[in-house]
């Protein structure tokens, strides 16, 4: 009469190779892989037949352990780095992983048990304490204060926030962006300068109000007299510049890509 034998369930195979080591109480970096192989052997000789896929998964870690078996009998490699290489490394990154997500998954459990534990109760505080105030004192609030001392204490306050004033960066203005409009700027210089057929350059630019209308003024005259609709001809070194002209005006280009090319 053979003799029933009661076996632990375990989840998997890893699983019962972590209760293995446990087990022998032995350090899960340094496997002894001899006898643990022999002891998860016995395991799945007891293993039920009939259940073929829970079967597989350990008679595959079982070729496993044999396979690593085999190498830590053999010289041991060496990798790139000329350093030996253990047979054992990867199991052991795969059962450290698994004791996490183990270990975790109790403690979640513990807390989802847990959680019954607490009751939780709507707030029923009555609408007329929860909007009570209490009344402000101001004769409590004041003390001993004086007008006086009040107004030390504002000036004392406004001191402060003019000490935090930075004396330079406040007098500073403000960088605003100045517009032109190109098309009408363009079509005044050309009436200009048909209209007066010789003008002085310098001249023509003091009639701008602002930076920018003087750089774009400079840019047409440029753009004109590259299309040849006028020329300039200055007499003396740093001496004002005369334009003349001499065809007639085209519409100039100063869009942003005639600007960058």
């Amino acid at each position: 009469m053979a003799i029933p034998v009661k076996l632990e369930v375990f989840e998997g195979p890893l699983d019962l190779l972590l209760h293995l080591i446990e087990k022998n109480k032995v350090d899960i970096y340094d496997i002894p892989i001899v006898e643990i192989t022999e002891q998860y052997l016995e395991y799945v000789r007891n293993l039920p037949k009939d259940d073929m896929n829970t079967m597989s998964e350990f008679l595959v870690m079982a070729a496993t352990l044999l396979d690593i078996k085999c190498k830590m009998l053999l010289p041991p490699e060496v990798n790139e780095e000329g350093e030996e290489e253990d047979p054992r490394t990867e199991l052991v990154e795969k059962l450290i992983e698994y004791k996490m997500y183990k270990y975790m998954s109790y403690e979640l459990k513990d807390m989802q048990m847990g959680n019954d534990r607490y009751l939780y109760k709507k707030p029923t505080i009555p609408k007329e304490i929860e909007e009570y105030r209490p009344p402000v004192d101001y004769e409590e609030l004041i003390g001993d204060s004086t007008l006086q001392l009040l107004n030390d204490i504002f000036k004392s306050v406004c001191k402060r926030q003019e000490d935090k004033i930075d004396p330079i960066r406040s007098n500073f203005g403000k960088i605003q962006k100045e517009e032109v409009d190109l098309d009408l700027k363009q079509a005044s210089i050309c009436d200009y300068i048909v209209k007066n057929k010789k003008c002085s350059f310098r001249n023509l630019l003091s009639k701008q109000r602002s930076k920018m209308d003087t750089i774009v003024t400079f840019l047409v005259i440029l753009e004109l007299i590259k299309v040849g609709s006028v020329s300039v001809i200055q007499t003396e070194n740093f001496g004002d510049i005369e334009i003349t002209y001499e065809a007639p005006i085209v519409k100039v280009d100063l869009s942003e890509d005639k600007k960058e090319s």
